[in-house]
């Protein structure tokens, strides 16, 4: 029993550890995701399958943007730049967008940003008028 309790205190302090001293954030999945957003003004990860990634993506075409998409599997790291999403916004899943480096979220928010024109804010276009998607 103590010893149980020795090693889930030590695995729990060595958690903290790791979160607080950025260990994590070393990986280069992880270098690779923040480089990336940082560099273009708008970025997807996607899947080319993913009717949701398609639908985050019609928003952008609507809209006469063309992102930076990086399609996942397509890509032999894919898995590992999604456990590197996971580190970074909480979100494992496909699509993640970001806009100027900010997170947006994935099909649902961008739709949503899209339809109140919260997207074309944050793009400094002028909003037109929408069509559903």
């Amino acid at each position: 029993m103590a010893a149980r309790l020795f090693i889930s205190v030590a695995l729990v302090a060595f958690l903290c550890w790791a979160s607080l001293s950025g260990a994590s954030d070393t990986s280069p999945e992880v270098a690779f995701v923040k480089k990336t957003i940082s560099s273009h003004d708008i970025v997807i990860f996607s899947k080319s399958y993913c009717p949701y990634c398609k639908r985050a993506k019609a928003v952008f075409k609507e809209l006469n943007q063309v992102p930076h998409v990086i399609e996942l599997n397509e890509r032999a790291d894919g898995s590992d730049i999604q456990d590197a999403l996971l580190e970074i916004v909480g979100r494992r899943t496909v699509p993640q967008v970001f806009i100027n480096g900010k997170h947006i979220g994935g099909s649902d928010d961008t739709v949503e940003a899209y339809e109140s024109g919260k997207l074309a804010k944050l793009l400094g276009i002028a909003a037109d008028e929408k069509e559903e998607l």
